[in-house]
């Protein structure tokens, strides 16, 4: 019963960041639902917030470890590349917000 919990907590956490962070292209905003890219960081981040005081050095890694593939797949830049700050600041907040909630 308990692995459906965190299904669940996973999805609402998902839903969270789609809804409020963006990566920006050329003044372009573009969320991170509409990218696919909210639930791969939800999986990864949410092991973290059950063990403790959540920090930057813990995301920034998984961050940098998430590709995005630009031009049709002929590059890819590692997601906290095309992160603007405020949404990194904001990604935290959201995170350690959902950590006190928990």
């Amino acid at each position: 019963m308990k692995k459906s919990a965190n299904s669940s907590d996973i999805e609402a956490l998902a839903a969270e960041i789609g809804e409020n962070i963006y990566i920006d292209i050329a003044k372009w905003h573009l969320y991170l639902r509409d990218a696919h890219l909210h639930t791969p960081i939800a999986e990864q981040v949410y092991p973290l917030l059950s063990k403790g005081p959540l920090e930057e050095n813990q995301v920034l890694p998984i961050l940098q470890a998430i590709p995005v593939k630009i031009g049709g797949g002929k590059r890819e830049l590692p997601l906290a590349d095309l992160l603007p700050m405020q949404c990194q600041v904001q990604l935290m907040d959201l995170l350690e917000e959902f950590q006190r909630k928990m």
